[in-house]
């Protein structure tokens, strides 16, 4: 690849290289603040190409793809091309991750102890995720959490996090000094902005923290919270790891750990002072 940058998110290194200049130039700005792979080594490469010649200038078009890749994946316009970058690595981490236990959840710490937010797609947990920060927690991801089989303990990935629609208003509000990757419009999934985090998730990210709390949060509704029983949330988790089933025996111990010793709530939600507010009162009850 003609342009490249390497980074490490949380123990995770990655090469990212693309045939434009511009995605690169983006990552490498947003991303200024973080580490190299360790030893310079890392652990996967994402690639950013054109499927035909001239598509890297005539209505260029993005392919993802890397050390694991969706071969009939649809290619995305240039101007994604941070979108792209950002979905390569992902990708990378949900086919190709084997140390940790992978949850699709946000996560913040507080004292030593991480809270856990998942949910599906559109339910708050980057948006809350960013706030909680805004209020002092340490960010630990909002795409990735990572369980270590071994000792239990949740390994952070604090990517970029990637806010849509109407909570990058709300978030810049809360964050006035926060930075911001550009306005990427009409993607698959709406208006999407990236958001760089703190320093204070940066410096920190390779401290682990013991889960304490999962929280099921679900925007758009009045406001409720319920306990969720120990097979609920088994359940729930199965389906938001990415390779709960590829670990085999190590994730199902892990799993099942987890589960057994945190605590779960599904909070729904109108706004999110009132998710804000029974957070904070759902985390003192288990401080």
């Amino acid at each position: 690849m003609k342009h490249v940058v390497q980074l490490r998110i949380g123990p995770v290194g990655f090469r990212i290289g693309s045939d434009w200049r511009a995605p690169i130039a983006q990552l490498g700005a947003l991303y200024r603040d973080y580490p190299r792979p360790i030893d310079g080594i890392p652990d996967f490469t994402v690639r950013l190409f054109a499927p035909r010649p001239w598509r890297r200038i005539v209505r260029p078009n993005v392919m993802i793809a890397g050390d694991y890749t969706i071969p009939d994946a649809a290619p995305l316009p240039l101007r994604l091309g941070l979108l792209a970058a950002e979905m390569g690595m992902n990708l990378q981490m949900a086919l190709g991750q084997r140390r940790y236990l992978l949850l699709h959840a946000a996560a913040v710490e507080r004292d030593g102890r991480a809270l856990i937010l998942t949910g599906v797609s559109g339910a708050g947990k980057s948006t809350l995720a960013a706030l909680l920060m805004a209020r002092g927690w340490r960010l630990m991801g909002d795409e990735f959490l990572l369980v270590d089989p071994a000792t239990g303990l949740a390994h952070a990935f604090p990517r970029l996090i990637s806010l849509k629609n109407r909570a990058v208003d709300v978030v810049a509000a809360a964050l006035t000094d926060a930075r911001f990757g550009p306005p990427q419009p009409e993607t698959p999934k709406g208006d999407i902005r990236h958001l760089v985090p703190d320093a204070r998730a940066i410096a920190a990210m390779d401290a682990p923290a013991q889960p304490a709390l999962i929280l099921f949060p679900s925007f758009g509704f009045a406001a409720a919270t319920r306990p969720v029983p120990a097979s609920e949330t088994f359940m729930r988790l199965t389906q938001a790891s990415t390779n709960y089933v590829a670990l085999g025996e190590r994730g199902f111990d892990a799993l099942t750990r987890l589960v057994a010793s945190v605590p779960a709530h599904a909070i729904d939600y109108p706004d999110t002072d009132t998710a804000l507010a029974e957070v904070e009162r759902l985390w003192a009850a288990v401080a």
